[in-house]
């Protein structure tokens, strides 16, 4: 028997990513999110799990996760992930440093925090996994989007560090990174509607089969859809041609 944490769980990828886990028998889930009806109503779906009705930015979160742990299946973690995020977008000029901290309190800080948490239930139940889903954003960086991606650059760089701390404790840490998703608050119809962007725009459903593969024992990293890894990589490589292209 295993228990997986999926923070973010009452829709889109959360929630696309509960229903995957759950197809294992021997799974057992902790569905985490602010809005306790989704959950409720997931939770039936799927046949049962513990629900943590939390606000992750609240100061006593990650011990209400904890105790639920604790209380339901005994504090043994075999996955964590944690998927929960916001977007968030404009210049900065006219956000300032204001939009930046609202997309670090929930995009970066709510995760370290849990993470601290949890990770001694992780060590004791290895091997184990976390899963962090940060973003394509994280890697390259577009006008208007800065806030959000330093939110996700900082959570790329901290999970390939963690990765490299934790591998001597049994704990495998991943990383999924995905582009364009439509979902039930990001439709994305403005892209989808064209056949010409149509392929850069992925579903909830793929980001959770990516998010598994990068569970126990799986891919230390994945784009959704792959091609996106290509423009991460001519980040580094060719940055100037990079920039050129996204100015226009």
């Amino acid at each position: 028997m295993s228990v997986a944490v999926v923070t973010g769980a009452s829709s889109g990828i959360g929630e696309a990513t509960a229903r995957r886990i759950a197809r294992d028998p021997a799974t057992r889930l902790v569905l985490v999110a602010r809005r306790r009806e989704r959950l409720d109503k997931l939770a039936f779906e799927l046949g049962g799990a513990t629900v943590v009705a939390v606000d992750l930015l609240a100061d006593d979160a990650p011990r209400i996760v904890r105790e639920a742990l604790e209380r339901d299946h005994g504090g043994r973690l075999d996955l964590l992930v944690n998927n929960a995020g916001a977007p968030a977008s404009g210049p900065f000029a006219s956000t300032g440093w204001e939009g930046v901290r609202r997309a670090m309190a929930l995009n970066f800080d709510a995760v370290v925090r849990l993470t601290e948490e949890l990770l001694p239930l992780l060590r004791a139940s290895a091997p184990s996994a976390l899963v962090n889903v940060a973003s394509t954003a994280g890697r390259v960086g577009r006008a208007g989007s800065g806030a959000y991606s330093a939110s996700k650059f900082a959570l790329a760089g901290w999970t390939d560090s963690l990765h490299l701390e934790e591998r001597r404790n049994g704990v495998h840490v991943g990383l999924v990174l995905p582009g364009f998703v439509a979902t039930e608050g990001f439709p994305q119809s403005a892209l989808v509607d064209r056949p010409t962007t149509r392929w850069i725009v992925s579903t909830p459903d793929k980001v959770a089969r990516a998010i598994v593969d990068a569970g126990p024992g799986g891919r230390a990293e994945r784009y959704v859809p792959r091609p996106y890894g290509l423009a991460a990589a001519l980040r580094i490589v060719t940055p100037g041609l990079v920039r050129r292209v996204l100015s226009r």
